[in-house]
């Protein structure tokens, strides 16, 4: 399947423009006549079905990407990650709100579009590159902030947590070298697909399905997020999947007081219920 991706950095997200820089030295992305008012194009001669856009606005609030990239087929956001931790993280998760607080962009009580399979792909890869970037944890995050209404999947990969990781060129290789290896050799597909409930916002549990077993995660919705999760955003998580959605995956004692609502609420649902 060669499909159209295209990788999408902000000029004030030094996180990004440090992975686009390595892109364009290491990877020859260079840039494309078709220059707009808000960002520029780039593309390697390498790497015919990945197109660079690089924008000079804030990468939660980009919802007309389609518009500019009509043909593409997922969109990959290259992202700096933040935590006050400060500790050295790879990250990589969906988009979405599932509450009707949206302050970090997208629409309220609205997820976008995910891509399962490729996200495992992603992570399985970075983790197995893990010693090229020493000091550095690898996992992913619970579905979160904007944007949220593409018409595409959009997946983030983020390069944390701190200035000091942002303009890390090593760390930005390794990323940049393992994605562009997962989307130019193809990564398997998966027909065992789960949304996933509980646990942090860091999700220790899922991570670990995802690298030991043969389930692809959609949206995942910590326990945090858990009080908004009613039928219609249920709903919202299996259908926002170009993968079809097999399961519900539970961290089972993650899952806070809402509990006994989300075990009430899973009784009508046909899906398998898979507990870790």
């Amino acid at each position: 399947m060669n499909e159209q991706y295209v990788f999408v950095a902000s000029g004030h997200d030094l996180a990004g423009m440090t992975m686009s820089a390595y892109l364009m030295s290491s990877a020859e992305f260079a840039s494309e006549s078709n220059r707009n008012a808000d960002g520029q194009s780039y593309r390697s001669p390498r790497y015919k079905n990945i197109k660079l856009y690089i924008f000079s606005g804030n990468l939660l609030t980009l919802e007309n990407i389609p518009d500019l990239y009509s043909h593409s087929d997922v969109f990959i956001f290259l992202s700096k990650h933040r935590s006050q931790s400060s500790v050295p993280t790879l990250t990589c998760h969906f988009t979405g709100n599932f509450s009707a607080d949206a302050s970090y962009g997208g629409n309220p009580r609205q997820i976008a579009i995910s891509y399962p399979s490729l996200q495992k792909g992603y992570l399985k890869a970075i983790t197995a590159a893990r010693q090229k970037v020493p000091g550095y944890e690898v996992i992913i995050e619970a579905t979160h902030h904007g944007p949220t209404s593409l018409n595409k999947p959009v997946l983030f990969i983020e390069l944390g947590s701190s200035e000091k990781q942002w303009a890390d060129e090593n760390a930005a290789a390794v990323i940049c070298d393992t994605l562009l290896d997962v989307l130019d050799n193809g990564f398997e597909r998966y027909d065992k697909v789960g949304i996933a409930l509980g646990g942090t916002h860091y999700p220790k549990k899922f991570n670990k399905l995802l690298l030991e077993s043969k389930f692809a995660l959609a949206a995942v919705a910590s326990k945090h997020n858990l009080k908004a999760i009613d039928q219609e955003m249920l709903d919202q998580m299996i259908e926002k999947s170009i993968e079809k959605v097999t399961h519900v995956v539970l961290d089972s004692k993650g899952l806070g007081r809402q509990k006994d609502g989300i075990l009430r609420m899973l009784e009508k649902t046909p899906l398998e219920l898979y507990k870790v």
